[in-house]
C-alpha cells in the first residue's frame, strides 16, 4: 500500500517537473529579440554594481586564460597557476605551467608584496572599470593597469623596471571562489 502511494507521489512530482520545464522553455522561446537584449542589458547593469563592491573592497583575483607578451603572441595558460590576486593592501602576481619546475615550484615566477598607489575609475555608460595600482615586491616594483567589464572579463598589463610588459587576460573572481594555487615566493 505504502509503495503504491510513494510511486503515485513520485509520478506526480515527475509530471509536474516536466510540465514546469516545458512551460519555462515556452516562455524563453516567446521572448522577442528586443526583450532578450533588454534582459541582457539589465543583467550586465546588475553585475556592474556587484563588481563595484568587489573592486572597492580590493578582494578579487584575475585568473588568466591567456598571457600576451611583448611579441604580441597570445598563449593559453593554466588559469589556477596564472593569476593576479588583490587582497586588501597585499597583492600577488604569478605565472606558472604544468610542464616543469620553475623558481616558484609551479613552472614560473611568483611576486608577492604590498600595494602602493591605487586608482579606480568607472564608466557607467560602457559598464567598465579601470584600475591602476603599483605592487612593491622583493623582485621589484610593478605597475598594473587593469580593465574589467561587467561580464567579469578582465585584462591586466604589468610593467616592471625592465623594458617589456606582460598581459593577463581572463575572468575576475572573488578570492573565495578563485581556487588558485600560489607557488613559493621567488627569491
Amino acid at each position: 500500500m505504502k509503495t503504491n502511494i510513494i510511486k503515485q507521489v513520485s509520478l506526480l512530482l515527475t509530471g509536474a517537473f516536466l510540465l514546469t520545464s516545458q512551460n519555462i522553455n515556452a516562455q524563453n522561446e516567446k521572448l522577442t529579440r528586443q526583450e532578450r537584449k533588454e534582459v541582457r542589458k539589465a543583467q550586465m547593469e546588475a553585475n556592474f554594481y556587484i563588481l563595484d563592491s568587489l573592486v572597492n573592497s580590493r578582494t578579487f583575483v584575475l585568473k588568466a586564460d591567456y598571457l600576451r607578451a611583448r611579441n604580441g603572441v597570445l598563449t593559453p595558460v593554466v588559469s589556477n597557476l596564472n593569476f593576479i590576486k588583490v587582497d586588501g593592501e597585499e597583492g600577488v602576481l604569478q605565472t606558472g605551467s604544468n610542464s616543469g619546475m620553475g623558481y616558484n615550484g609551479v613552472g614560473g615566477v611568483t611576486a608577492e608584496g604590498s600595494i602602493g598607489s591605487w586608482e579606480i575609475s568607472k564608466d557607467s555608460k560602457k559598464l567598465t572599470y579601470t584600475i591602476r595600482f603599483n605592487l612593491l615586491t622583493n623582485l621589484g616594483s610593478y605597475d598594473v593597469l587593469m580593465f574589467i567589464g561587467a561580464d567579469n572579463r578582465a585584462s591586466a598589463t604589468i610593467r616592471g623596471l625592465s623594458p617589456g610588459w606582460l598581459t593577463w587576460q581572463g575572468e575576475l573572481y572573488t578570492i573565495k571562489n578563485s581556487r588558485v594555487f600560489k607557488g613559493q615566493e621567488t627569491i
